[in-house]
């Protein structure tokens, strides 16, 4: 069994609820627009981190992290990109990797907007956790917290960090 955090877009904002609610994980996962080094090593420094980057992340950040992750963690396949639709609007960059993995948990960012819905077509799950951070358009900052266990993903949890 394996406790996994899950944020995005921080944009370079450091928050230290994310050390509050990710407290019980063994792995933190941040599918892009991290926004600096300072972040993502600060991140690195207190949990077992799993990253991508985003479209606004520099060079720094691209050459530690890759555009798109695939792993499998307690039996539970994982595709993980910042830009990558969900379910019924696919980007287009991503679909024909989505297709030919067909991982059981696929994970974005990038819109800000939290969705967590299930593909039947794919049969997996999709999450965006939202925007960690307070760049950007949305209202609530967001975190997710998760457990995969055995090949399932449960106890899934919306954290709300508060207002931008």
């Amino acid at each position: 069994m394996k406790r996994i955090g899950l944020l995005s877009d921080t944009h370079a904002h450091w928050d230290d609820k994310y050390l509050t609610y990710f407290k019980s994980c063994d792995e933190v996962w941040h599918s892009g627009d991290i926004g600096s080094v300072e972040l993502v090593d600060q991140l690195a420094k207190h949990f077992t981190l799993r990253a991508v980057y985003g479209n606004i992340d520099g060079q720094e950040i691209r050459v530690r992290y890759p555009k798109v992750a695939s792993f499998t963690v307690e039996g539970v396949s994982v595709l993980m990109t910042h830009i990558g639709g969900y379910p019924g609007r696919y980007d287009p960059s991503i679909r024909p990797l989505l297709y030919q993995i067909r991982p059981k948990l696929f994970i974005t960012g990038h819109s800000h907007i939290l969705k967590v819905m299930n593909d039947k077509h794919l049969k997996c799950l999709h999450i965006n956790p939202g925007a960690a951070g307070i760049s950007g358009f949305h209202q609530v900052r967001t975190l997710v917290r998760f457990v995969l266990d055995e090949g399932k993903i449960k106890d899934l949890d919306v954290i709300e960090l508060g207002k931008r």
